[in-house]
């Protein structure tokens, strides 16, 4: 059993390791094509995705959780977490949490582990509570996993989510420490309306439609969304989250060294981009190669970013995501200085 202190001088969370892992089984868009009414460029030019890693057969999230999370424990040292914290919407079964299988294979049986679901928007969600755990003096060391296996929701015959949906997991190890530290989180901006979570949604398997008694209809059990609807507010909602993140943090457009938004489509980045501010060199991205990830997107390219001297120590960045809820988020901090394990 840990113990853990009482409150002190004033601390927060800041990141000391980052890894991720992709499934070695790699879709093209050309395989796609060839089973699917549409053709290579048609998806480069709607979505900038190319290549995307989906799981084989028998993989789940958990799989992927553990890989990335070994990867950030060996990232900050083989060092151990007191709590696991999963952002997830495919988890391995309905009930139970799949955090604490993923604790227990990690050698970290015994500690808090548990999910949390905010979709795409999942990682911010999981970063913010688990930065305030150890704000609260509830954990001096937090293993965060964003793990999605989002293919295996996604209806392989509908071209306008095969096509842009893979999967993957990114994660960080988040340590105590003081808001000055490099690789402190900084300011975060959250939010949700409720009152459009139909734009995003698996309409079957939930207690709703359990409890109608109703066989569900063909096609509900796959994730849905409403494209052009989806793009209007995730490029609004990002857009003024960011702002108001970096207001929050004191900081202007060109304070900004780089820019790390959800892969979620590379025309909404585009355009998120564009309405903040920053040009291209600044924005990182892997979406052409990677596709979307839902909840793992974000450390995945941060540790990537990492991987490759794309992001080094040091440098200001800007996270910012979207995803069913409808929730969103962004957040602001200064790169640390350490290695990335993304293979």
């Amino acid at each position: 059993m840990t113990e853990f202190p009482g409150p002190s001088a004033p601390k927060t969370a800041v990141i000391a390791g980052i890894g991720s892992y992709l499934p070695p089984s790699l879709v093209t868009n050309a395989e796609l094509a060839a089973r699917l009414d549409t053709s290579d460029q048609w998806i480069r030019s709607r979505t900038g995705i190319a290549t995307r890693h989906v799981v084989s057969a028998g993989m789940a999230t958990s799989d992927l959780a553990v890989e990335a999370g070994q990867r950030a424990l060996e990232s900050a040292g083989k060092c151990q977490a007191d709590m696991v914290v999963l952002a997830t919407t495919t988890p391995d079964r309905p009930c139970p949490a799949t955090a604490p299988e993923v604790a227990a294979r990690l050698g970290l049986n015994g500690v808090a582990a548990f999910d949390v679901a905010a979709v795409c928007s999942g990682f911010l969600y999981a970063l913010a509570t688990a930065t305030g755990l150890i704000a609260a003096a509830m954990a001096n060391r937090v293993l965060l996993i964003a793990a999605d296996a989002f293919t295996t929701i996604v209806d392989p015959s509908d071209r306008s989510t095969a096509v842009i949906f893979a999967d993957g997991a990114g994660a960080l190890v988040l340590r105590t420490g003081a808001a000055d530290e490099p690789g402190s989180v900084g300011p975060m901006v959250l939010g949700s309306d409720g009152d459009l979570s139909d734009l995003i949604e698996v309409p079957a398997g939930g207690s709703r439609q359990r409890s109608s008694r109703r066989l569900p209809t063909p096609g509900d059990e796959y994730f849905t969304m409403r494209g052009r609807d989806i793009y209007r507010h995730a490029v609004q909602r990002m857009t003024s989250a960011s702002q108001r993140a970096m207001a929050a943090a004191g900081w202007a457009t060109e304070d900004v060294d780089r820019f790390a938004a959800h892969q979620a489509n590379a025309r909404i980045l585009e355009s998120v981009a564009g309405r903040l501010g920053l040009p291209a060199e600044k924005r990182l991205s892997n979406i052409e190669r990677v596709g979307n990830t839902g909840a793992a997107s974000v450390p995945v390219l941060l540790a990537e970013s990492a991987a490759d001297n794309s992001l080094t120590a040091g440098q200001r960045v800007l996270l910012t995501t979207f995803g069913g809820g409808l929730t969103w988020g962004a957040a602001t901090l200064v790169w640390p200085d350490l290695k990335a394990i993304t293979a």
